[in-house]
């Protein structure tokens, strides 16, 4: 995760909340290991930057006011956790990237879109009531919507040809059922300006959209000190994964007992535990078996043999 330090003031609610704990140590989910390396991040904030910039000359001209549109930060965050982040209610465009797959979002707050129609009618701006868009304003709005996603294929034009199109508007995110909610999303966080009123828009793209992209086109090459950091860290990593201590465990087959047997169980019972002799015990490590070994000793001590699964001959083995 890498934010930029132009970020500035975020609305209640909104940035305040994914700043928290800043100072702390970050999670990391192992069972998604995959995330946006530094070269990524850089290569997203070139594209992210160039369409701020873009876009904030065409709100000028458009709306005939001063605006402005700057990059605040780039996330990689659950779909869930981007919702949860967002106020209620806002101005969710529903954005398809042909010719690439999945869906992305484009955000902005209420009163920022209600103060864009206020400049396009002819008005002068400043507070905006929240209520629904009406029947003249909702054309307005979607064409407003069209020409800032026509900035957004001209900045990411260096990574991949995209022709967004505006498939629908959304005004309550908890609604939004776009992507599940553990889905990976990146999110490019914008500080956006029309005249006086502030806010934060945000752009939000689905992981698995984005991640081919970047990985075919890096356009930012590593120097030799980067480098060697990089392979020092990636064998210090090695290095303690592999000196990891891990609980392992052999076990036999389950079996089922009825419960008023286990109720009634004393010590000195017997409980058949129905396992063949010719079948090899099972080694797991987190309930998962990852070898097979049958029982033995090794001087006084209980030990096991690892050997080859029932399910395969020992020429497979030796293959693996």
């Amino acid at each position: 995760m890498t934010k930029s330090p132009s970020a500035s003031t975020a609305r209640p609610g909104r940035m305040s909340r994914r700043r928290d704990g800043g100072s702390g140590p970050a999670l990391y989910d192992f069972r998604r290991p995959i995330k946006l390396s530094r070269e990524h991040v850089r290569t997203l904030q070139i594209a992210f930057e160039t369409y701020a910039r873009s876009c904030g000359t065409l709100l000028t001209t458009r709306l005939r006011v001063v605006s402005s549109v700057a990059l605040a930060s780039i996330e990689q965050l659950n779909y869930d956790e981007y919702v949860a982040s967002l106020a209620n209610p806002t101005v969710i465009a529903v954005v398809g990237l042909d010719p690439l797959p999945g869906t992305a979002l484009l955000e902005m707050a209420s009163s920022a879109s209600m103060t864009a129609l206020d400049h396009m009618l002819g008005g002068p701006g400043g507070p905006q009531p929240q209520r629904p868009l009406t029947e003249v304003e909702m054309p307005l709005l979607r064409g407003l919507l069209d020409r800032m996603l026509g900035e957004l294929r001209y900045g990411f034009e260096t990574l991949v040809e995209i022709s967004p199109k505006l498939r629908d508007i959304e005004y309550n995110a908890q609604f939004l059922r776009a992507h599940q909610p553990g889905d990976a999303v990146v999110v490019a966080s914008f500080d956006m300006k029309i005249g006086t009123e502030e806010c934060l828009a945000s752009i939000c793209i689905p992981f698995t959209t984005i991640l081919p992209v970047l990985e075919k086109r890096e356009t930012i090459e590593l120097t030799a000190a980067e480098r060697m950091v990089r392979e020092t860290s990636h064998r210090n990593l090695t290095a303690g994964l592999s000196a990891a201590p891990i609980e392992v465990a052999v076990r036999f087959q389950p079996i089922r007992m009825r419960t008023d047997d286990i109720v009634d169980l004393r010590p000195g019972d017997v409980v058949p535990l129905r396992h063949p002799s010719s079948v090899p015990l099972d080694v797991i490590v987190n309930e998962t078996v990852f070898a097979h070994a049958v029982p033995g000793n090794q001087g006084a001590r209980l030990a096991c043999l690892v050997v080859p699964a029932p399910t395969e001959t020992p020429k497979e083995v030796g293959r693996r």
